[in-house]
């Protein structure tokens, strides 16, 4: 479906929930919710033919009895209910219904793939376009449709096509706290009618989307998802991450969505082929969000790493290297120039920086990045904040020396247009008397970091796996013109 075709019905002027609910335990309450909560600008028809009001908002017995023309409608009745509601919606004018109304094909009873395949046919019939069913329908920020509690209110570059409800609502909550907003969520479930293919090409064209994320179990039409993946990965990145690889997982699609998942190594095979970049989980398709959202385009592999003490050094360069980045040794001129600044150790410094080391020598941390960030031969920057200095302390009388490293750390961002990560584990904190006030520091240190767009990341392995990945996309794009394929 083109751009033009099915913006119009992501910019709804009216919306109807047909079984809003009073309970709050129920997504017709949810959703009704969401609307007035994101303040959707237009008139919110709530459809409930037993309760007189929800949420201090009139509600209606019927489609029938809507006082006006309704452009989005969000189902939530049982599955039966579909097709007769679906003739009452097309009196309003709709043209677009979201079913999170489940209980269809993906059952794998018969009768419930009939029904299925009825709503389609009386959705065809009346020129309706449908989300779902089993979906949790579309978020977008902009607008004011949301299909979560606590998600963000403003927009970002980043798009998400998902056939997994609940996996595209934690996902939002989770890359929120790690600066990433979106421009369009849309969890299309069983995709009876538009597909990932559909959202696909939405988003090449959608001029908010920058980057495009693509959780999928199955697909219907593998040839024609080949082609619009291909065309799309030409265009932006897109980031995919498969569900249902093995046994258990291909057996639970069915159940979840009623997708066929296919061979794991056919489709690792096809994404790439594609020019797609392949997640491994829901952890990597947030790190390479990130990166991705964050990061200048990466060209090298060359990397700079200030590690921490010696055991984490040690293991930091390993986890680069086994993710596929080059740890250089220090430049000889690099060396020179330490000595003569009278680094005391400017013969025994390497690379990872061992912050043991350096500690007391005439050099810190932030010297050896300014320095790394001005010499050609480093292509990326890596650093560990150490956050575990700051949660042993006694006290909080070290609490000005986090924010400024936090200060510099975004300096040296600003200052190099090398792409510049920070290594923030997600360790807990230690408890009894000083664990409120170690939260604090550690909180708002991450905060600050993620608010001035800084990428982040839990661990160096993560983030080299992210950030070879994201180079592999770049060189193959670079390398083939229109033609990418990722090596990585």
């Amino acid at each position: 479906m083109s751009f033009e075709k099915l913006d119009p019905l992501l910019h709804p002027r009216s919306v109807a929930v047909v079984g809003a609910s009073a309970n709050p335990f129920s997504f017709g309450y949810s959703y009704a919710h969401h609307l007035i909560e994101y303040r959707f600008p237009g008139p919110v028809y709530l459809v409930n033919p037993n309760t007189p009001k929800i949420l201090g908002r009139k509600t209606y017995s019927a489609v029938r009895d809507i006082p006006g023309p309704v452009d989005y409608a969000i189902s939530c009745v049982n599955a039966a209910q579909v097709p007769a509601m679906l003739e009452e919606l097309a009196e309003k004018g709709v043209k677009c219904v979201h079913l999170y109304t489940a209980r269809f094909s993906e059952t794998g009873r018969q009768e419930a793939a009939a029904l299925e395949q009825e709503v389609l046919r009386t959705a065809r019939n009346k020129g309706i376009r449908l989300i779902g069913p089993n979906c949790m329908g579309v978020y977008h920020p902009k607008v004011g449709l949301s299909f979560g509690f606590n998600l963000p209110k403003d927009s970002g570059p980043v798009g998400m096509i998902s056939q997994s409800g609940g996996g595209a609502s934690g996902f939002v909550y989770l890359a929120a706290l790690r600066g990433i907003r979106f421009s369009k969520v849309i969890s299309y479930g069983n995709g009876l009618d538009l597909t990932e293919c559909d959202y696909l090409d939405y988003f090449r064209e959608d001029p908010e989307t920058e980057i495009i994320l693509l959780y999928v179990e199955g697909v219907k039409e593998g040839r024609r998802f080949f082609e619009t993946l291909k065309r799309t990965a030409r265009i932006k990145p897109v980031v995919v991450l498969k569900g249902g690889r093995g046994e258990a997982g291909s057996r639970m699609t069915f159940s979840h969505t009623a997708s066929l998942a296919g061979s794991a190594p056919v489709w690792k095979a096809l994404l790439k082929q594609a020019g797609a970049v392949v997640a491994d989980d829901f952890d990597e398709l947030l790190d390479l969000t990130v990166a991705f959202r964050f990061l200048p385009e990466v060209r090298g592999r060359r990397v700079g790493v200030i590690g921490g003490g010696g055991g984490p050094s040690v293991i930091a360069a390993e986890e680069c290297e086994e993710s596929g980045l080059e740890v250089i040794p220090i430049p000889e001129d690099m060396r020179r120039e330490l000595k003569e600044r009278g680094v005391s150790i400017w013969d025994w410094i390497s690379n990872p920086v061992d912050l043991s080391i350096v500690f007391g020598s005439g050099v810190t941390d932030i010297d050896m990045l300014h320095l790394m960030g001005r010499h050609p031969d480093f292509d990326i920057l890596l650093a560990n904040i150490n956050e575990w200095v700051f949660i042993t302390l006694a006290s909080d009388e070290r609490f000005p020396s986090l924010k400024e490293a936090v200060k510099n750390h975004i300096r040296l961002r600003d200052t190099y247009s090398k792409p510049y990560a920070v290594i923030f584990g997600e360790r807990g904190v230690i408890g009894g008397e000083q664990a409120d006030w170690h939260w604090k520091i550690l909180a708002e240190a991450k905060e600050e970091l993620t608010r001035a767009g800084l990428a982040t990341f839990p661990t160096f392995r993560r983030a080299a796996k992210a950030l070879n990945k994201v180079r592999a996309y770049y060189t193959a794009r670079e390398k083939a013109g229109n033609a990418v394929r990722p090596e990585a």
